[in-house]
């Protein structure tokens, strides 16, 4: 019966969401970046806590919309140029000097950022 009670203590826990999502539910909306880049984030009707869709222009020629999941560090999301993750920063983490001074941003990689306000 311990065994049991045990198992079923684990089942219930690998149920709860192991990320707290409020961080990241924070960054639904519209962020923009320098030269036409945009990023709209969304809670898609249904979606589970810690899902997102993520419709963005990130480089002159690139645009697209990827579905993507809260992890401890961001949001996680695949693109055709790789995995990535999208993680809170200001506008000096950017590395863009168009974003340099904003307090609100957002990051992929080095080069791509998009901030609010």
């Amino acid at each position: 019966m311990k065994r049991f009670i045990c198992l079923f203590a684990l089942a219930l826990a690998a149920c709860k969401p192991s990320v707290d999502t409020a961080a990241t539910d924070a960054w639904v909306g519209r962020w923009v970046g320098p030269e036409g880049l945009t990023l709209d984030i969304a809670r898609p009707d249904g979606a589970e806590p810690g899902h997102y869709r993520l419709s963005m222009q990130y480089t002159l020629d690139d645009h697209g919309t990827f579905d993507g999941t809260a992890r401890a560090d961001g949001i996680a999301f695949s693109r055709p140029d790789g995995e990535q993750v999208l993680r809170a920063t200001d506008g000096d983490g950017t590395g863009m000097k168009w974003l340099a001074g904003k307090r609100d941003c957002l990051v992929v990689k080095p080069g791509e950022g998009y901030c609010r306000g």
